[in-house]
């Protein structure tokens, strides 16, 4: 393999914005937040608007996750209350 050509691959915490969950896993994403976690160490921090601890599919419920004033906006459009 070339020298220098490869992003870093090294631990980071991805935050589910709607259910607050948080997790370790490897990866090459480029982020500029930090977290400090539960053991003691700081690790960059990429938010993910939704995840497996949210989706309906793997939790079994239905969530309203609208982060983006989507239904506020369907409901105005549409007349409904």
């Amino acid at each position: 393999m070339k020298k220098d050509i490869h992003p870093e691959y090294r631990t980071v915490a991805f935050k589910d914005i709607a259910s607050g969950t948080v997790f370790l896993t490897r990866s090459t994403v480029e982020t500029k937040k930090t977290l400090k976690h539960d053991d003691g160490n700081e690790y960059p921090l990429y938010e993910l608007e939704i995840s497996s601890a949210s989706h309906p599919f793997f939790t079994g419920k239905q969530q309203l996750v609208d982060t983006a004033g989507r239904v506020e906006r369907f409901k105005k459009k549409y007349n409904i209350k």
